[in-house]
């Protein structure tokens, strides 16, 4: 058996897996994920620290994310999801030639973001990541993407705190959102911060029996008299 094939075996004790095949600007990618998120959910880890499995869910902001940057060349540039869940984004970049490094919260995100691109023949680095104790060591980079991460209203000053010290001098930020209530508050609290910040297009989606209008942001470091 692969090392591949062992890995995802390993999974599969654990989790009901089903496989999926998403197409990215004409391309396949292959995922395996957890065929019912809700069987994720535990009540202590919720108790202790309000953790839901949101990372298990293959969210309509990823397949834009992905999209889009399935279209741009990396050149081995940096680049860095926050909040990689089942690692679509990410992978998408690793084939278009970025370096990637993908983070999440949950570590279970990123086994299966390993198990995903090796499936697919892509090389990326993960990496567990706070938000809340961003590590010191990551220094900069030249794309930073992050999709459906403003679920949570706590979760907007995390995010801009995160564009400020992660993008480089001359780096984009891309952020997608289907219009949740919490990201209201995200276009004035980049501006706070000295970001610029624009949409970037407004997609609409629809993956099964759930349809979104999905917005795009684009944030680079500045102010806004620049």
């Amino acid at each position: 058996m692969s090392g591949e094939a062992s890995r995802t075996a390993a999974l599969a004790d654990r989790y009901r897996l089903t496989d999926e095949t998403i197409v990215v600007a004409g391309q396949p990618i292959e995922l395996v994920r957890p065929q019912a998120p809700d069987d994720l959910i535990d009540d202590e880890q919720f108790d202790a620290d309000d953790r839901l499995p949101y990372w298990a869910e293959l969210w309509p902001s990823s397949l834009v994310l992905a999209g889009r940057i399935a279209n741009w060349r990396g050149r081995r540039r940096r680049f860095l999801e926050l909040g990689c869940g089942l690692g679509l984004v990410s992978l998408a970049a690793a084939r278009s030639g970025y370096d990637v490094l993908a983070s999440d919260y949950y570590e279970e995100a990123l086994e299966f973001t390993r198990i995903n691109a090796g499936r697919n023949g892509l090389g990326l680095v993960t990496r567990l990541i706070d938000w809340r104790r961003l590590p010191a060591d990551l220094g900069t980079f030249d794309l930073v993407a992050a999709s459906d991460v403003l679920y949570e209203r706590r979760n907007v000053p995390l995010v801009v705190d995160a564009f400020c010290r992660l993008l480089s001098h001359r780096g984009l930020g891309l952020v997608s959102d289907p219009g949740r209530p919490p990201a209201e508050a995200f276009v004035p609290a980049c501006r706070a911060r000295g970001l610029l910040i624009r949409p970037a297009g407004q997609v609409p989606v629809q993956r099964g029996d759930t349809s979104a209008k999905v917005k795009v942001f684009e944030i680079r470091k500045g102010s806004a008299e620049e």
